[in-house]
């Protein structure tokens, strides 16, 4: 008797999961051919928070695969390629993707949003509104990007030349991280981008759940100062002032992940020496009042050697699960890995490795999802629609063709989707204990 009401307790953990499953996949197939603004209610449309090391929604797990596409506004600023914004947000809808990262700055440069300090041109404004607006659409969430560490879009050294027009006399781009007046635009700026009211949804960017997280700089760098008091200052002050506008939304810090002089034993993880003289430091500047979770890029063709090998996806594994101990261990909060990819220009690259490099990143979050860890996700960098290979730095993945890299990124999809519909924040991963087994090897299984 007691062998039979085993049997049908198993059974009928076993049916709840199928069913489930169907479901969870139903939901995003139907996700998959975009969702009308319309139809997204506000009931359903919850501001994304974080509990501990988990990123949370309406309750339920949030763990996310996403991507990149940093150049969306200035594409959605002329009418003639506004529709590659579109079909960004309609691919990677269709492979399950939930989260975009771009620009929220172009500062004095070609079609320049910040034209000079607090001067801004309104139709790239609107064009960044309708990056907002479509993603809406499409229930993608973004992280939203405040200024660049480097001189693409701008970046540190255009402030520094606004500075000198300004009558400062200032010898290094570094000098933004320190300058009063330089402080002072960049708060200038992000004030300006959070009080924003978008013209096609007339939401305030502060307040719009589609907004994932505000990033405070693109893989800041303060290379003249290696103790990295120069830029934890920095941080320290603007993690707060960005909180003092907008408390709802998550905060990051933008950083590519290297150790520095406040964890000494944890440099041998780093890329290369250098690593840990650019006045950035992993665990310390994560630390800061006010930053909500901690982001990792993952560029081995760039940090270690242009030629691709197996030594890219030992030093991925060994990166990423890294900072996943250090955000359980020593933060207490969530880590998402914001940028990874390998380059199309690399000696060596074929696209079978490239899919290699998605399956291990892709192996790695899913190795801390299934024990409720840190590892909140990955962006891959980054996601192209045809038609826009003018912008393409080596990097681009075009769903549309890349067919198999196409199926690995569904699959990571699905597999989360149906992980977060399955565990509840409430039940603090019950679920996964009442139905170990059949969880475990749905998370793993080549195809679903």
């Amino acid at each position: 008797m007691k062998d039979q009401l085993g049997f049908r307790i198993v059974l009928c953990s076993a049916i709840f999961i199928i069913l489930t499953q169907n479901r969870a996949l139903a939901d995003l197939d139907s996700e998959s051919h975009g969702v009308n603004s319309e139809s997204v209610g506000e009931e359903e449309w919850e501001m994304v928070q974080r509990k501990g090391m988990q990123f949370t929604l309406n309750g339920q797990p949030f763990y996310v695969n996403g991507f990149n596409t940093y150049w969306m506004m200035t594409l959605a600023a002329d009418n003639s390629t506004r529709g590659k914004v579109t079909e960004v947000f309609q691919q990677a809808s269709a492979v399950g993707m939930t989260v975009g990262r771009t620009w929220a700055f172009n500062d004095g440069q070609w079609r320049a949003l910040q034209k000079s300090p607090s001067v801004y041109d309104e139709e790239v404004f609107k064009a960044l509104d309708f990056v907002v607006s479509e993603a809406r659409k499409y229930k993608i969430r973004l992280i939203l990007s405040l200024v660049n560490n480097w001189d693409a879009y701008g970046g540190k050294a255009q402030y520094v030349k606004w500075g000198n027009a300004s009558g400062l006399n200032l010898t290094s781009d570094d000098d933004f991280f320190t300058n009063p007046t330089l402080r002072n635009f960049y708060q200038s700026h992000v004030r300006t981008v959070l009080n924003r009211v978008n013209t096609f949804t007339n939401i305030t960017y502060k307040k719009d759940p589609t907004i994932f997280a505000w990033e405070l700089m693109n893989e800041p760098r303060c290379p003249s100062d290696p103790s990295g008091d120069k830029l934890q200052s920095w941080i320290q002050e603007m993690a707060v002032f960005v909180k003092s506008l907008d408390a709802k939304h998550l905060v990051e810090i933008g950083l590519e992940g290297f150790y520095g002089p406040s964890a000494p034993v944890r440099t041998r993880f780093n890329p290369n020496p250098y690593a840990a003289q650019v006045g950035t430091d992993f665990i310390r500047n994560n630390q800061v009042l006010g930053i909500d979770f901690a982001s990792v890029h993952v560029y081995p063709d760039s940090w270690i050697s242009p030629a691709v090998s197996n030594s890219f996806l030992e030093f991925t594994s060994s990166w990423m699960q890294a900072h996943v101990e250090d955000a359980e261990m020593y933060l207490g909060m969530p880590v998402l890995f914001t940028e990874f990819g390998v380059s199309a220009h690399d000696p060596g690259f074929n696209t079978s490795f490239r899919d290699m490099m998605l399956n291990t990143v892709y192996k790695m979050t899913l190795n801390s999802t299934r024990k409720g860890g840190a590892g909140a996700g990955s962006l891959v960098w980054q996601v192209f629609p045809q038609g826009a290979e003018f912008m393409d730095d080596g990097y681009a993945v075009y769903l549309t063709r890349a067919h198999t890299a196409s199926k690995i990124i569904s699959l990571q999809s699905k597999r989360l989707a149906i992980f977060n519909s399955l565990c509840s924040w409430r039940c603090r991963w019950g679920c996964k204990k009442k139905n170990h087994t059949a969880l475990d090897a749905l998370l793993t299984h080549d195809e679903l």
